[in-house]
């Protein structure tokens, strides 16, 4: 059985996970947002998107 989650929805619970166990504060969650924002709209974007998509498709090679 394949589980397919979206890297938004993975993230976000991650986040609210660490602000509530782990002590980040919500102004250091919104920053690190607001600086997801701008990497999307830099020049960076397309190799952290290419970096992103090897990344998984090598975690989604694995076979048990």
């Amino acid at each position: 059985m394949a589980l397919s989650i979206s890297a938004v929805v993975l993230l976000a619970i991650i986040v609210i996970l660490l602000v509530r166990k782990s002590g980040l504060k919500a102004g250091h969650a919104a920053i690190c947002v607001l600086l997801g924002f701008y990497l999307a709209s830099s020049t960076v974007a397309p190799t952290l998107n290419q970096f992103t998509k090897s990344i998984t498709a090598m975690i989604g090679g694995i076979r048990f």
